[in-house]
């Protein structure tokens, strides 16, 4: 099974942006190091707990911070933008990175609604022309785009002999329907929603249409995943996204709150209720009992790839849980001895990252 990483940039409470890129970049080496496949980037905007709302300029960061692993972006919200601009930006990481670049492609707005106007150039990005928009993307980086198309004569550049693979992103049956038709890989995101997935992957599977760009299905499952050394510990550290989630739901725009608020809030029954609510969302618990829970999942998904979200009140135990998660599992990177993260730095460049654990 490969194991991904999904990163939002978390900036916890008492860290600056600056830091929580840094910890991207730092986390992005140590995944490598530990032999996980793929890094992707999230796009968020106005909000004071995620640092990253431009996922397509910090690729080239973390693909220039590594040597072997895939980085992409999960995912661009395609609906704000042009799909040409898109097509050039990602030609251009391509070629920066010969295949080593994924576009993961999103509907979502990534933010509330005034915040997603302001983004849109005053309109709100409805997702209508989202299919057209999916197949004209297709099109400029692939040159496929028919002869009577009104841009078949635009040349998305630089142009080269590969291509980024291309995902679309979902939580909900509508962007599993349309990668099916279209014939292109499919992730869906069971840390946004915890129920129906099975179908939604299954129905994946079973309408696709093979293309040019997939002779077959190819589907990934994004979880979100707390472990740590013992259920206890790991109970503990997932506070902070109990926390978080909460704030979310209450409309409170505040940083990821750091372990020492996690363990002083003290919630009321009703927030006790919400809490647990979203708890389907969140696979929790020490090395063994996480990893059969994510089989589990990948086989009641019919899911190629696992990619995995971590978020906690600190950098260190984010850190620990993705190591603790590579060591259960038996990750090895290509062209990299086994080692444990923190022994040392994967190559000399994480020396230029300045880490605030």
């Amino acid at each position: 099974m490969k194991l991904s990483v999904l990163d939002q940039s978390p900036i916890i409470d008492g860290h600056t942006p600056a830091q929580a890129i840094a910890e991207t970049i730092a986390l992005a080496q140590t995944a490598e190091a530990l032999g996980y496949s793929r890094y992707w980037l999230a796009e968020h905007h106005s909000t004071q707990a995620l640092a990253d709302p431009c996922p397509e300029i910090l690729v080239g960061r973390v693909a220039a911070a590594t040597s072997t692993i895939r980085v992409g972006t999960g995912g661009v919200l395609l609906p704000y933008y042009s799909a040409l601009k898109v097509a050039e930006q990602f030609r251009m990481l391509e070629a920066l990175f010969p295949g080593r670049i994924d576009l993961g492609i999103g509907r979502a707005p990534g933010g509330d609604q005034r915040t997603a106007i302001a983004v849109g150039g005053g309109r709100y990005p409805t997702a209508e022309e989202f299919p057209q928009q999916v197949i004209d993307l297709v099109g400029f980086l692939d040159r496929t785009l028919p002869s009577d198309h009104p841009f078949a004569r635009v040349a998305a550049q630089p142009a080269g002999d590969t291509s980024p693979e291309i995902w679309l992103l979902g939580s909900s049956d509508y962007s599993g329907a349309l990668a099916a038709h279209l014939g292109l890989r499919f992730s869906f995101a069971h840390f946004i929603s915890a129920h129906g997935g099975e179908q939604v992957m299954r129905a994946y599977r079973e309408r696709f249409r093979p293309s040019m760009r997939e002779p077959q299905a190819q589907s990934l499952l994004t979880v979100f995943a707390v472990c740590a050394a013992t259920d206890a510990e790991a109970e503990r550290l997932a506070g902070a996204i109990d926390l978080r989630r909460l704030r979310m739901e209450q409309g409170i725009n505040l940083p990821i709150p750091s372990q020492a608020e996690v363990d002083a809030h003290r919630y009321t029954p009703p927030e006790r209720a919400v809490v647990m609510r979203n708890r389907a969302r969140t696979l929790i618990g020490a090395p063994a009992g996480l990893c059969a829970q994510m089989l589990q999942l990948a086989d009641e998904f019919a899911a190629d790839e696992i990619m995995i979200l971590t978020i906690t009140g600190d950098y260190a135990t984010r850190r620990r849980s993705y190591e603790l998660i590579a060591e259960a599992f038996a990750l090895a990177a290509p062209g990299h001895a086994r080692r444990r993260a923190n022994d040392g730095p994967a190559d000399a460049r994480v020396n230029d990252v300045p880490v605030d654990a």
